[in-house]
């Protein structure tokens, strides 16, 4: 994962590029689940807070066994 994130909001399609992950429906399976970065709506799009998915990174990391 790149050191720094955009300041853009970011897609779930930025999420499966960041995160190197298989296909955007882990994204769609986090978010029903409620494990992954915490995101919004704009209208029918999913968006995601550059913060919040760097608060996620630092309680999964915090959360990993050392």
């Amino acid at each position: 994962m790149p050191t720094r994130l955009p300041d853009r909001y970011l897609t779930p399609e930025n999420l499966v590029e960041l995160f190197e992950l298989p296909s955007v429906e882990t994204v769609y399976q986090w978010r029903r689940k409620r494990i992954g970065p915490r995101g919004f709506r704009v209208g029918r799009y999913i968006r995601y807070d550059p913060e919040h998915v760097r608060a996620w990174v630092k309680s999964q990391m915090e959360g990993a066994a050392a």
